[in-house]
């Protein structure tokens, strides 16, 4: 059983930068994606940016150009490194880790089957 700890998130100006980890106790040694989503007040939880085990790497159309995925599979670390935040970035953060192919091609939120507590990012 996969255990994920989020870290990083705070409170910052428009324009500002912020840094999410994520630790996870392990991971596979097999096929997986590792992703962030983020849910504000109110709305669905929505995919932000998913890597895959072999280095792949997708951002969506809302934060293309301001948010990179990356990881460190050495220390199990999954990153979300976020610049130009804005106010509409605001919302609690989350990373998952899923095994289905579905994971990478639909980034939907079913297909994750290991998550977070989050943590809570805010723009102001």
């Amino acid at each position: 059983h996969v255990q994920l700890v989020e870290s990083g998130g705070g409170s910052v100006r428009p324009g500002g930068l912020l840094r999410l980890s994520c630790v996870g106790s392990y991971f596979p040694s097999d096929n997986y994606c590792l992703a962030w989503f983020r849910q504000a007040p109110g709305k669905q939880r929505e995919g932000v940016a998913v890597l895959e085990r072999y280095g792949s790497t997708r951002v969506e159309d809302s934060v293309r150009g301001r948010f990179t995925i990356s990881s460190d599979y050495a220390k199990n670390i999954l990153y979300l490194q976020m610049d130009n935040l804005q106010p509409e970035d605001t919302a609690l953060y989350y990373c998952a880790l899923g095994s289905s192919t579905s994971a990478w091609t639909t980034l939907s939120a079913s297909a994750f089957a290991y998550w977070g507590q989050g943590t809570q990012v805010t723009v102001s």
